[in-house]
């Protein structure tokens, strides 16, 4: 893999005459935590991505919105509710996948999202618990009345359109016990199943899907693989309850879509695209690209995240690779390829967080990417969220003081 350097990083993207920086939040610019309600987001930083205003968006499977949204963290930085809206500081692009959509005053709409698909996530954080109640005690039966009511209160996050159910607290309690952490695991996918069940009966069948962090890519059938504990790794922490079309590749589209037509007037795939109309194969995204999108308006893309997998197969032919990351990246990937321009992938190393990930720091990349692993990274960051965030600043302060004196 070859590997450039932040400060060589820094330069080539101070030149760059339309320069569009994609990037993850939760493992980038703040810590994983196993309770999301503890994360903060640093002041300078929030401020930061302001100066990059037209060339930074974010691309999260978190929310903006809500109590645990991203727009609560920036607020606390800021320590102050009225000045992000008053200033334009929260943080622009797309939550949840790729339906909830915001600009940088907060306006906040959910694209192609029925009344019906809304009301049913609704409900689900409710069915969630319902479902927890029957089942958590079998696999947990050390906890108390007390101690159990307070697991499930911590495991069910109560977001507007991708509410999910985190394991991170219920792991820490067994930290060593790999067979009990797979049947947590396991019972997680089976109670997810049946609200897939539940949506089903009621009509929408076509509405949703499961997504698994981190994960092993798609089976057959195209559902996203758990990622079984293993000892120094617990392997998947959390499934969310999203909308179809919610994936992060589509939504790198949506972004470069809005990207060309705030600054050309011209929305090439449509003033309307987003990513409950768009495709989701991973090949039609790119010939879609090179059928409505001339190279001279795509933009020079970075995408910057922290969740990519891969491990071997259990037959031992091949590997398994997934992550909430990998198919944005890779896409970004393939189209500086064939454009021919130079989009650069940054991966931040996460596993400093209070969650078990695998690390950067021995340069092997094990359980992360493999010898014939297509997606290569321009640049690896084994410091953290906290190099990332103040190599961000760096960038954003040059970018704002070129633009001042030109």
């Amino acid at each position: 893999m070859f590997r450039m350097d932040l400060a060589q990083l820094h330069e080539e993207l101070l030149s760059s005459s339309d320069l569009l920086i994609v990037q993850d939040l939760d493992g980038v610019c703040m810590p994983l935590v196993k309770d999301p309600l503890t994360r903060r987001m640093p002041a300078d930083y929030v401020r930061a991505a302001a100066l990059l205003k037209g060339r930074f968006q974010v691309l999260t499977n978190g929310e903006h919105e809500g109590r645990r949204g991203v727009n609560r963290l920036v607020e606390a930085a800021l320590g102050d509710a009225a000045t992000a809206a008053r200033e334009g500081l929260y943080l622009p692009g797309l939550a949840a996948g790729g339906v909830q959509l915001q600009d940088c005053y907060g306006e906040l709409t959910h694209p192609g999202v029925s009344d019906a698909e809304m009301a049913f996530l609704a409900q689900v954080p409710t069915r969630m618990q319902g479902l927890l109640v029957q089942r958590l005690p079998s696999v947990m039966p050390e906890l108390g009345d007390e101690a159990m009511a307070m697991e499930i209160q911590r495991a069910i996050l109560d977001t507007q359109v991708s509410p999910t159910i985190n394991l991170n607290s219920l792991f820490s309690l067994i930290p060593n016990d790999v067979a009990r952490q797979r049947q947590l695991q396991a019972m997680l996918q089976e109670l997810m199943d049946q609200l897939m069940a539940m949506a089903a009966a009621e009509g929408l069948g076509h509405s949703f899907f499961l997504h698994v962090a981190p994960n092993l890519g798609r089976d057959q059938e195209g559902l996203e693989r758990l990622k079984p504990s293993e000892a120094g790794d617990v392997g998947s922490t959390d499934i969310q309850f999203m909308l179809r079309g919610a994936i992060k590749e589509v939504g790198l589209l949506v972004l470069i879509n809005r990207h060309i037509a705030n600054r050309t007037g011209n929305a090439p795939l449509g003033e309307n695209f987003n990513v409950r109309t768009a495709p989701h194969d991973h090949g039609a995204l790119l010939a879609l690209c090179h059928e409505r999108i001339a190279k001279d308006l795509m933009p020079h893309l970075v995408g910057v995240g922290d969740t990519v997998t891969s491990t071997p197969c259990p037959s031992g032919e091949g590997w398994l690779r997934g992550g909430s990351d990998r198919g944005f990246l890779t896409l970004l990937q393939e189209l500086g390829e064939s454009y021919g321009l130079h989009n650069r992938v940054v991966l931040v190393d996460s596993s400093g967080g209070e969650v078990d990930r695998p690390s950067l720091l021995d340069g092997c990349f094990e359980g992360i990417s493999d010898p014939n692993d297509s997606l290569r990274f321009d640049v690896c960051i084994p410091e953290g969220p906290e190099r990332y965030v103040n190599w961000f600043i760096a960038l954003a302060e040059a970018h704002h003081g070129r633009a001042l004196s030109a």
